[in-house]
C-alpha cells in the first residue's frame, strides 16, 4: 500500500487552501502546452496515445460489466469508435458497494492524498487528454489542452480543498467536561466521524467533459464516497482516461478499483435515468441541458443533487470609451468554441437611440455593425478562425443555427477547416431583433448565434436581462458603461437575479472565462443551476458528521487516613 501521496502533495494542498481563502490568482497546473514544462516529447507522446485508442477496446479494472459499446465520431470527421466496458447497472452497484467500507474508513489524509496523486498524473498526461477532448468536443487544440487539462485539474483541486477544509472544521475527538457541583464533574470522551453518503453519480456533458466533471468527482471521492462517472455518449474517451488513472492510483494505495467506475452508454440505449432513479445512488452531479436537468432534480429520490444547467446570457451596452476595443473583446467571446460555452453571451442589448462614446454618439446600427466588423476580423484568417471556432460538437446545434431566422446581419455558414476537411463547422450568425420580440430571445439558442436587440433605454436593457435570468437562468452578464450610477444599478439588478457581472472588459480577459480558486461558477441563485463551483455548500452535503460519546468516571477522591489517637496523659 502506498502511504506517501498526502505527504508528496501537501504543499500544493496548502497553497490551494490559501487560494480559496484569499481568492486571488492561483493556478496549480501550467496552462501553457510547452515541451519545456511537460517534456519535449509530451505532445507527440500524447498524440500517439490518442491514436492508440482509435478503434480499440478500452480496458478498465471494474466489475459488473459484460461486452462493450461505443461509437464516438469526432466533430472534425474522424471516426473514433473506441469500445468501452458495457455496465450492468445492478451488478456494477453491487461491486461498488463492496468497495466502499475500506475507503469510508480511510483517513481524510489518505483519501486526499490519493485524489491529488490522480490530479498529478492527469496533469502529466495533459497532451493525451487534449487530443481526446479536442476530438470528442470539437474544441480547438489550445482550448482543449487548457480547459480539458490544467483548468479542469485546477477545478478538481479547488473542490478537494473545500472538501478537506469542511471535514477538518470538525475535530476528530475532544474531551468534554462539565461541572455539575462544587467538586463534581461529568466528563465525556467524544469522537466525531465523517460518514460519507455512499455512492455518487457524476453525469458529464458533451462540450466540457473534464472541466465540468472533476469538481463533483473529486468532492465526492475525498469525502469518502464511491463515484460512478457517466459520460455523454459523444464524449466518453476523456472520462475513460480519467477513470483509468483513478483506478490505477487507488489500486496502488491498496483500495478496490471499483471505487471509481465508468458507466458508458449510447444515445440509442441510455442508462442515465436508470441510475438516477436507483435508490443506491446518494449523490448526483449533473451538467447539461435544462430539460433533462429538471428531470434529474425531480426524480433523484433522496440523493443530494448538484446541477449546472443552461441559461440565457446577456451583454448590456450603455456607453463605452472606444467601441473598437469593446467590439474586439466581444468578438472573441462570441466566437470562442463556436458559442458552445455555458458562459457565452447570446443577447446583446443596445438602446435604439445609440450609445455615447469618447468620439461622440454611435447609433444602434453603428454599434451592431462594429460588432459584426469585429467578428469578421476575428474570423478573417483561416488558421485563427479554425482554432477559435473549433467544430460543432452536435449536429443538432448546427441545425438549430441554420434554422434561426430574422433580420440576419451576419450569416453563420459552414467554413472550411484547413486540417480536417470533414469538420462540422459554422461561423457566427448575428441576428438583429427588437425588444418587443422577447419570445424569440428569451429562450436559449445554444451555439454560434447572437441576437443584437434594440431597447428603449438602458433601463429596459437591464430589466430584460435580469428578468430573463430570473425566469430562465443565466451564468454570465457583460456590462459596458462609463456611468457609475448605471453600473451600480445593473450590478444590483443582475446580482439579485443570481448572475455574475463583468464590467467593461477589454483586452485579454473575456466574459466567458471562469477562474478556479477565484470565480464562483454558477451562483445557484437562478434556474441555470442549483450549485456553485466551488464553495462550501458544494461539498458539505456529501458527508455527515456522526458522534460517539464515552463516559469517563470521575476519579474517587483520595481517602483521608484517620489520625491515631493519643493516650491520655496520666
Amino acid at each position: 500500500m502506498h502511504t506517501n501521496f498526502y505527504t508528496e502533495h501537501e504543499q500544493k494542498l496548502q497553497q490551494a487552501l490559501e487560494a480559496i481563502q484569499n481568492r486571488g490568482f492561483f493556478s496549480a497546473y501550467p496552462e501553457v502546452p510547452s515541451g519545456k514544462i511537460y517534456g519535449e516529447t509530451a505532445k507527440k507522446d500524447g498524440q500517439v496515445a490518442f491514436k492508440g485508442y482509435i478503434g480499440s477496446d478500452f480496458t478498465l479494472k471494474q466489475g459488473g460489466c459484460e461486452g462493450t459499446l461505443g461509437g464516438e465520431i469526432s466533430p472534425y470527421g474522424l471516426p473514433i469508435n473506441t469500445q468501452y466496458p458495457k455496465a450492468n447497472c445492478i451488478e456494477l452497484l453491487q461491486e461498488i458497494t463492496k468497495a466502499c467500507p475500506a475507503w469510508r474508513n480511510a483517513s481524510i489524509e489518505t483519501r486526499v492524498g490519493c485524489a491529488m496523486e490522480i490530479l498529478d498524473r492527469l496533469n502529466k498526461r495533459s497532451f493525451e487528454m487534449a487530443f481526446a477532448v479536442m476530438h470528442t468536443t470539437g474544441q480547438g487544440f489550445m482550448m482543449a489542452f487548457q480547459a480539458g487539462g490544467p483548468h479542469a485539474q485546477d477545478r478538481g483541486l479547488e473542490a478537494i480543498a473545500y472538501a478537506y477544509k469542511a471535514m477538518k472544521d470538525c475535530p476528530a475527538n475532544t474531551t468534554w467536561c462539565k461541572q455539575v457541583g462544587r467538586d463534581d464533574f461529568v466528563t465525556l470522551e467524544k469522537e466525531f466521524k465523517i460518514i460519507p453518503r455512499g455512492i455518487g453519480l457524476v453525469i458529464g456533458c458533451s462540450t466540457f467533459p473534464t472541466w465540468n466533471t472533476y469538481p463533483g468527482l473529486f468532492a465526492s471521492l475525498v469525502t469518502g464516497n464511491a463515484v460512478i462517472v457517466k459520460p455523454h455518449p459523444g464524449a466518453i474517451l476523456p472520462l475513460a482516461i480519467t477513470v483509468d488513472i483513478c483506478q490505477t492510483v487507488l489500486a496502488e494505495a491498496g483500495f478496490d478499483t471499483n471505487l471509481v467506475t465508468l458507466a458508458a452508454d449510447t444515445t440509442e440505449q441510455p442508462i442515465t435515468a436508470e441510475l438516477v432513479e436507483n435508490d443506491a445512488i446518494n449523490i448526483i452531479d449533473y451538467t447539461g441541458g435544462s430539460v433533462f436537468g429538471n428531470w434529474v432534480e425531480a426524480n433523484a429520490g433522496n440523493a443530494m443533487v448538484y446541477t449546472e444547467k443552461a441559461g440565457v446570457n446577456s451583454v448590456i451596452i450603455d456607453s463605452v470609451a472606444q467601441m473598437k476595443a469593446v467590439s474586439g473583446n466581444l468578438a472573441f467571446s462570441l466566437c470562442l468554441y463556436s458559442g458552445q460555452m455555458c458562459t457565452t453571451p447570446q443577447n446583446i442589448f443596445i438602446p435604439r437611440g445609440g450609445i455615447e462614446t469618447e468620439d461622440g454618439l454611435l447609433s444602434f446600427d453603428d454599434v451592431a455593425n462594429a460588432i459584426v466588423k469585429g467578428v469578421d476580423w476575428m474570423l478573417s484568417d483561416q488558421g485563427r478562425a479554425n482554432e477559435v471556432l473549433g467544430a460543432i460538437q452536435n449536429q443538432a446545434t448546427a441545425d438549430r443555427i441554420d434554422c434561426a431566422d430574422g433580420d440576419v446581419i451576419r450569416e453563420g455558414v459552414s467554413i472550411e477547416h484547413a486540417m480536417f476537411g470533414e469538420a462540422r463547422t459554422r461561423s457566427l450568425k448575428i441576428v438583429k431583433l427588437d425588444a418587443s420580440q422577447r419570445d424569440v430571445f428569451a429562450q436559449e439558442m445554444f451555439g454560434p448565434l447572437v441576437y443584437v436587440i434594440a431597447t428603449d433605454s438602458t433601463d429596459q436593457s437591464i430589466e430584460l436581462a435580469s428578468s430573463i435570468a430570473t425566469e430562465h437562468g443565466a451564468i454570465s452578464c457583460g456590462l459596458y458603461s462609463t456611468n457609475d450610477e448605471i453600473i451600480e444599478k445593473a450590478i444590483d439588478a443582475m446580482s439579485l437575479a443570481g448572475v455574475p457581472v463583468s464590467c467593461n472588459l477589454i483586452g485579454n480577459i473575456w466574459v466567458n472565462q471562469s477562474a478556479a480558486f477565484s470565480d464562483f461558477h454558477v451562483s445557484g441563485a437562478n434556474p441555470s443551476g442549483n450549485a456553485t463551483l466551488s464553495d462550501a455548500a458544494f461539498v458539505v452535503g456529501r458527508f455527515n458528521v456522526v458522534q460517539c460519546r464515552t463516559f469517563v468516571p470521575q476519579p474517587e477522591p483520595p481517602s483521608e487516613s484517620k489520625p491515631k489517637s493519643k493516650k491520655a496523659e496520666v
